[in-house]
């Protein structure tokens, strides 16, 4: 049973992952919720995804920052507000009901303001999808992992 609830949770990590990459090309999709997701379920699943993935050069950031700080970029901000804005701009231009068109402008302010009163922080690099020096070596054991494979520093992507 607990190797079926591996498996979920790392096919859950996958996917999110997946998504999150996919995000950084399509502006209407969120990079960093699921990047938080995608670590979320690889803590449960693989120990090795997990470290790959805070060690990466362009998703481990990200989490990092959110993770140690709860920051968000100012880039990662500019770009979700522009999102937002686009998404209420085609609802309103696709004439969504009234009644819809409040009920998602009361959401994407309640987003918004979420997302601007995250600390950008000093530790908060300006271009999140761009690499930041971190001390990936801490986060990679120098022990053998469950799937036998030893590591003996960072996992370089």
């Amino acid at each position: 049973m607990e190797s079926l609830s591996k498996l979920m949770w790392g096919l859950g990590g996958t996917v999110s992952l997946l998504l999150g990459s996919i995000g950084i090309i399509l502006p209407l999709l969120p990079t960093v919720p699921f990047l938080l997701l995608s670590a979320f379920c690889f803590a449960r699943s693989s120990e090795p995804a997990h470290v790959w993935l805070l060690s990466h050069r362009y998703f481990g950031p990200p989490i990092l920052q959110w993770q140690e700080h709860g920051a968000i970029s100012n880039t990662a901000k500019v770009l979700a507000m522009v999102s937002l804005i686009f998404v209420l701009g085609m609802s309103f231009l696709m004439q969504v009901p009234l009644y819809a068109l409040l009920a998602q402008l009361v959401a994407l302010i309640c987003v918004a303001c979420f997302i601007l009163t995250r600390p950008s922080g000093a530790s908060a690099p300006e271009n999140a999808l761009v690499p930041a020096p971190t001390e990936s070596a801490d986060l990679v054991p120098d022990t053998v992992m469950d799937s036998g494979t030893e590591f003996a520093g960072p996992i370089n992507s």
